[in-house]
């Protein structure tokens, strides 16, 4: 993606954090420090008691967006703007993040580097998760991942899963993550799944508390899409640890990388695997 002229950029805050006030005063003056005006989210902007406007407004018309708050803040803000396709830059409120891996002292630096277009996009793959029942369909968008999982605690879920049409597996256990590049490290890692590079165009399948050691995660080249139902009783989808959906008995649910990507803005000597290094401690 080419890089552009910035003149008008959007912030999204972390939400429930007013303390982050002076925090986005410093960030609005080092903006327009360099002319570049500044668009603060209505519900930022309410709880931090300044002007704002619609988040549709700032997708539109802004050159990208700021999400000042960590990870969390990055991956709702992706979500909610997938559909304008505008960029991100995270500036994260206090640790490094994977996403947000700016901080707020840097930032002077880096738009000054900026204006010379001395910066870089990334593509990240997202997950288009549609359930379908009967004639009808509902579709959803995953940054990180999709979880379908067990409604109640006290059973196991069986999740019959087929690729390209064709039967895969079927899982028996707690649930199904299947990850984006980007969100394995996250959840996934966290049930065992494999640690991918984020610009990777694959995505994983990791079953969580398997009833059989058998089950591995898998890795599937982004061309496949899966589908996944169950025949026993309802399950619950859970998309990027944020949206909550069931899946009624009868439905499907049909999983595949999106033909659009988020778009990360970096300082141009950004280092994944420096990222990583870090926030998992190789090498201590």
């Amino acid at each position: 993606m080419k890089n552009r002229d910035i003149k008008i950029v959007g912030v999204v805050l972390r939400p429930a954090t007013p303390e982050l006030k002076d925090n986005y005063i410093k960030l609005k003056s080092i903006f327009e420090k360099y002319g570049i005006k500044v668009l603060l989210e209505a519900n930022s902007a309410s709880m931090i008691a300044e002007d704002g406007s619609s988040f549709e407004k700032i997708c539109v018309s802004c050159d990208f967006i700021v999400s000042f708050g960590g990870d969390g803040t990055l991956i709702s803000t992706a979500r909610k703007s997938f559909d304008f396709d505008i960029p991100i830059l995270g500036i994260h409120a206090g640790n490094l993040g994977f996403l947000a891996d700016l901080s707020l002292d840097e930032l002077e630096s880096f738009v000054e580097k900026m204006i010379q277009k001395k910066y870089r996009i990334d593509e990240r793959a997202v997950l288009e998760a549609t359930v379908f029942k009967d004639s009808k369909e509902f579709k959803m968008y995953a940054f990180n991942d999709v979880v379908l999982t067990r409604e109640r605690v006290s059973k196991m879920i069986h999740i019959e899963t087929l690729v390209d049409g064709k039967a895969f597996n079927t899982y028996y256990g707690d649930g199904l993550i299947v990850s984006t590049p980007t969100g394995s490290t996250a959840y996934n890692l966290s049930a065992g799944g494999p640690v991918l590079f984020p610009m990777s165009n694959v995505f994983t399948l990791t079953p969580i508390c398997p009833h059989s050691l058998k089950q591995r995660p898998v890795v599937l080249p982004g061309r496949f899409s899966i589908e996944m139902k169950t025949s026993e009783e309802r399950a619950l989808i859970i998309i990027d640890g944020q949206d909550m959906h069931e899946l009624e008995l009868g439905e499907s649910l049909h999983i595949k990388l999106a033909h659009n990507t988020v778009k990360l803005i970096h300082k141009e000597d950004y280092n994944y695997f420096s990222v990583l290094k870090e926030k998992l401690g190789w090498g201590e």
